[in-house]
């Protein structure tokens, strides 16, 4: 009686400090595989319990999954992998259905038993808890005893649903969790999805052969990290064609960050692009990153290079150079993987000759130079410009907008100083001003620097673009003849509208035949 009392003591003392240590791990770690190991650990190694077996219930399904084993039988490759138990199926799955504890004072003595894992001693006791939420059965803990009296289970069963319901916390919590990553990856991933669309290649119109050669260089430099240097006159979709490199390369799910070097002076400059310590200068209240920093594994856009004084161009060229370099107010050095986009509208090289523009920094730049066109020596993707930034006025505005031909046909006719960023701003005036939605050329508004007006453009006696449009031309009537004349049809070939093939046929001059 005396013995038996103390191994009941011994037994209660070695749970309670058990219990302690259960409570510490599930509290202390947010990894909730990592914590239900060393739970189960724990009762093997404190609290004479072995092979302890957690199984969880499946999502939508009235089955259990085995999700850990704690067994010094199962090492590596011998752990159990997809095994299930269905409600009613052995002493796992009649604690599921039951939803009440089941104590074997000894496995051989109980036929239900189906022993999956072929872990458990048949001479020994077996106990199985549901752990349970209210009333819903969110899962069944199992363990072995080491007991060879059956009057001491009582206290081995209190103890292991006591365990339950420890664990049942964590296992709501890490069901809540694993509900909030899938929804916030689902998230991040229709955000990406949106943002590849945004700035896909779709982006960026045009048939003409100065821009199908565009688009085949933001497809080949895309492949690769080389330093992309965009150049162009303002409006030409310099940071379209940006946005078109980093979302089609292999960064693409890294970062994209963008600084404007023209909006800040050099001390801002460098503070924004390096990042600075708390306390490096007045108002810098904390540490804070910088751009280089803040794109590490992805991709820098660095708009109007030009012009960065020759003072900062040094700090930048060590930079392009190292790809490292001090937060403002630090010693310490900081190395990370960018890939460098910039662009400007400035004359490099003239800028260079007058000493105003370091030598050594243009030829890290200039490693891949791209030259979008301006709006006049493409003027044949104007319908197809129009149309699509329509589309997206149409979408701001919610109803329906159209251009008249004699619109298209007066914008066609103007020389665009300002370019695309020119005719969508003119787009939307337009729109703006349609009460109906139809924009005749009585609402285009033709205004430069010097005012609204309407300026016919004068023929541009440029070979390369006369050469441009001529091969403009032979496409659209190969494509006719292809098709038997047939304008729909050859729309068709060439990707284009109905709508958009009569602009070409209109303003390239082709006689139609009749078949």
């Amino acid at each position: 009686m005396e013995y038996s009392t103390k191994r009941e003591t011994h037994i209660a003392e070695s749970h309670l400090a058990a219990l302690y240590e259960v409570s510490s791990v599930l509290t202390n770690s947010l990894d909730y595989k990592q914590s239900v190991s060393k739970v189960l650990q724990v009762l093997h190694d404190k609290a004479m319990l072995q092979h302890a077996m957690l199984a969880l219930m499946e999502e939508n399904e009235q089955m259990l999954t085995i999700d850990t084993v704690h067994s010094p039988k199962l090492e590596g490759s011998n752990m159990p992998n997809n095994v299930r138990y269905r409600a009613g199926e052995g002493i796992v799955g009649t604690v599921l259905s039951q939803k009440q504890p089941i104590v074997l004072s000894k496995v051989s003595n109980d036929l239900r038993f189906a022993d999956k894992l072929d872990l458990y001693a048949l001479d020994l006791p077996f106990i199985a808890v549901p752990i349970k939420k209210n009333a819903e059965v969110l899962g069944v803990l199992a363990a072995q005893p080491l007991l060879d009296d059956p009057s001491k289970l009582p206290l081995f069963t209190r103890f292991l649903e006591m365990t339950a319901n420890l664990i049942a916390k964590s296992v709501l919590l890490a069901k809540d969790v694993a509900v909030q990553t899938d929804q916030l990856q689902a998230e991040r991933d229709r955000l990406r999805r949106k943002v590849r669309s945004n700035y896909s290649m779709d982006n960026i119109v045009g048939h003409s052969r100065v821009m199908r050669r565009v688009f085949e260089q933001i497809r080949l430099v895309s492949k690769w990290d080389s330093t992309v240097l965009i150049r162009g006159e303002s409006g030409t979709g310099k940071e379209l064609i940006a946005n078109a490199i980093h979302y089609n390369s292999p960064r693409a799910t890294g970062p994209f960050i963008k600084l404007n070097c023209a909006a800040l002076p050099d001390n801002l400059l460098e503070s924004e692009l390096f990042g600075h310590e708390k306390g490096a200068f007045t108002g810098a209240v904390k540490q804070r990153k910088g751009r280089f920093e803040m794109a590490d594994g992805g991709t820098l856009f660095l708009d109007e290079i030009g012009e960065i004084s020759a003072a900062f161009q040094a700090k930048l060229l060590r930079v392009l150079q190292e790809g490292e370099f001090e937060r403002v107010g630090s010693t310490q050095t900081l190395h990370v993987d960018v890939r460098i986009l910039a662009a400007t509208n400035r004359n490099l090289e003239e800028e260079v000759k007058q000493e105003r523009f370091r030598e050594d920094l243009y030829y890290r730049l200039n490693v891949m130079p791209m030259f979008p066109p301006p709006l006049r020596e493409r003027i044949e993707d104007l319908p197809d410009l129009a149309e699509f930034l329509l589309e997206k006025l149409s979408k701001q505005q919610r109803r329906e907008l159209s251009l008249t031909d004699s619109a298209i046909r007066m914008m066609m006719a103007y020389d665009w100083p300002g370019n695309v960023r020119q005719l969508e701003n003119m787009l939307e005036r337009a729109s703006v001003m349609s009460e109906s939605g139809i924009i005749d050329q009585d609402l285009i508004v033709l205004d430069g620097l010097d005012g609204p007006k309407f300026a016919p453009r004068a023929p541009v006696e440029k070979p390369m673009v006369e050469h441009s449009d001529m091969d403009e031309r032979e496409r659209v009537i190969a494509a006719l003849e292809q098709a038997g004349w047939v304008q729909a049809k050859a729309a068709r070939l060439l990707n284009m509208t109905p709508r958009q093939i009569a602009y070409r046929i209109q303003t390239m001059n082709i006689n139609v035949r009749q078949m």
